[in-house]
C-alpha cells in the first residue's frame, strides 16, 4: 500500500491524482489489450468448428482488424479506471492513517511500560528479553490481522464498484462485441462505427432490451471479480515487496522499483486468475451480445449457458481462455505500474 503514500516528491495525493493516474492507466490497458480481446470474443462467438484452421485475424481483414471497436472502451476505461482508482487510493490512505494511530498507541502503552495485548515490556534481563519477544511477536500477528481485515474490507468495496462498473461497460462491451465481430459474418456492415451501433440499435430496440442486452450476466462476471481482483492483489503485492525488502542489504534496490515490480506481479496474477474464474460468465455475455435483438429471438442467461454446453460441450465455456490469459497477464501487469508511475510524476512536478 506504499504507492498511496506520495508521489513520489514527497506531497499529499489527492482524489483528483488518483482520477488523473487511473484513467492514464485504464487507457494503456486497453491499447495493450485489445486485439486479444477482439480474437477471444471471435473465438467465443463462434462454432466449435469454426474458422477452418484459420486464425481469427486472417478471417477478419488481417492485422488491423483488431483494433476494430476500440474507442468504445478506450473512452470510457478513463472514466471506469479513474473512479476505480480514487476509490482505491482513497481507502488505502484511509486504512493507512487507522493502522499508524493504532501501531503509535502500541508505541506509547509500551513506553509507559503498560500492558500490550497480554505482554509485559521489561527493559533489562533475560527475562525482560524473553518478553519483549513475545511482545514483537504479538505485534506481528496483529499486522497480520490488520491485513486480513484491510482484504475483507477492500473486497467488499470493490464488489460494490464492480456492480456501479457493471452499468457502464455493459452498453459499451455490446457495441465493441458487434463491432468486433462484423468483419467475421462477411454480410453487409451493419454499423458504420461506435455511434452509429449504439443509435441504431436504440432505435431499433430500445435501451433496457437492445443497448444493456447482457446486464445480468455482466453484474455475475463484474460484482465477484473486483472482490477477488483486488484481494489476490493486496495479498501478492505484499508479499512480493517483503522479499525484495529482504534482498536489499545484498542487492540495494530503489523503493519506487521495489513497488513497480510488486505491481507488475501481482497485478498480472490476479488478473489472470480472476479471468479464470469468471470466464465463463463471459463467455455466455458475448453469446448474448453478439446474437440477434429481435425480442422474439432473445434468449436469458441460464438459457444460453445451457445450449452452449448441449450443443458444444463444457469445454466451449472456456473457448478462447488461453488468448484472455495471455492478454489478461500483461494488461494487468502494465496497469497498477502505470497508475504509480503516474502518481511519482504529479509528486515530482508539485515539488520542484
Amino acid at each position: 500500500m506504499s504507492e498511496n503514500s506520495d508521489g513520489g516528491g514527497g506531497s499529499q495525493i489527492s482524489a483528483l491524482d488518483d482520477l488523473l493516474a487511473g484513467g492514464v492507466a485504464g487507457s494503456a490497458s486497453v491499447i495493450v489489450g485489445h486485439p486479444f480481446d477482439t480474437i477471444k470474443v471471435r473465438l467465443q462467438t463462434s462454432s466449435a468448428n469454426g474458422n477452418s484452421g484459420k486464425t481469427p485475424s486472417s478471417t477478419a481483414g488481417g492485422f488491423k482488424s483488431l483494433f476494430k471497436g476500440m474507442s468504445p472502451p478506450l473512452a470510457t476505461a478513463a472514466i471506469c479506471n479513474a473512479i476505480i482508482f480514487a476509490s482505491y487510493g482513497h481507502s488505502t490512505r484511509l486504512w493507512d492513517e487507522i493502522v499508524e494511530h493504532k501501531s503509535s498507541q502500541q508505541q506509547n502503552e509500551e513506553i509507559h511500560g503498560t500492558m500490550t495485548e497480554g505482554a509485559v515490556l521489561i527493559e533489562h534481563g533475560e527475562h525482560g528479553t524473553h518478553e519483549q519477544t513475545r511482545t514483537w511477536k504479538q505485534q506481528g500477528n496483529n499486522n497480520n490481522n490488520d491485513n486480513e481485515v484491510w482484504i475483507k474490507v477492500k473486497s467488499n468495496q470493490e464488489e460494490a464498484i464492480g456492480t456501479v462498473q457493471a452499468f457502464v461497460i455493459c452498453p459499451v462491451e455490446h457495441i465493441k462485441c458487434r463491432l468486433q465481430i462484423q468483419a467475421t459474418s462477411g454480410a453487409k456492415q451493419l454499423y458504420k462505427g461506435p455511434i452509429d451501433a449504439c443509435v441504431s440499435i436504440i432505435k431499433n430496440h430500445g435501451i433496457f432490451r437492445g443497448l444493456y442486452r447482457g446486464m445480468g450476466v455482466t453484474l455475475w462476471r463484474e460484482t465477484p471479480a473486483f472482490g477477488m481482483y483486488f484481494a489476490v492483489y493486496d495479498t501478492i503485492k505484499g508479499r512480493v515487496e517483503s522479499l525484495l525488502e529482504e534482498k536489499d542489504d545484498d542487492h540495494p534496490i530503489p523503493s519506487h522499483a521495489h513497488a513497480w515490480a510488486a505491481s507488475a506481479l501481482a497485478g498480472g496474477i490476479s488478473g489472470a486468475s480472476t479471468w479464470g474464474i469468471i470466464y465463463p460468465f463471459d463467455v455466455i455475455k458475448s453469446r448474448m451480445q453478439t446474437s440477434p435483438l429481435e425480442r422474439h429471438l432473445q434468449k436469458g442467461m441460464w438459457t444460453v449457458g445451457s445450449d452452449i454446453i448441449r450443443n458444444h460441450g463444457v469445454k466451449h465455456m472456456f473457448r478462447g481462455l488461453g488468448v484472455t490469459l495471455v492478454r489478461a497477464f500483461p494488461v494487468n501487469a502494465i496497469i497498477f505500474p502505470v497508475y504509480e508511475f503516474v502518481l511519482m510524476q504529479i509528486g515530482n512536478w508539485r515539488s520542484r
